[in-house]
């Protein structure tokens, strides 16, 4: 059981969230810079504690840097995926 997601990272932002969807994709407020993978980092930490995954679980498929992603989470089904991002 793993669920596939299309984000947009916006690094640097304020604080840390989803921020809606644009299109295809989610897009993830983080507070890291995007230098030295700092805000990759960000990410899966942020999307492995809102579905209640360990970090480990939440893998960046395509676009490693790029700020358009697919990710890849285990552990959760793509409809709860989606449904917590859209809340």
């Amino acid at each position: 059981m793993s669920a596939r997601i299309s984000i947009k990272v916006h690094p640097r932002a304020k604080r840390a969230g989803c921020g809606g969807k644009l299109g295809d994709a989610f897009k993830i407020n983080v507070s890291a810079p995007a230098e030295g993978g700092r805000a990759n980092e960000a990410c899966t930490a942020y999307l492995g504690e809102l579905f209640g995954v360990p970090q480990a679980a939440v893998r960046i498929r395509t676009g490693l840097t790029k700020r358009l992603k697919v990710i890849e989470i285990d552990g959760i089904t793509q409809a709860a995926a989606e449904e917590k991002l859209n809340k």
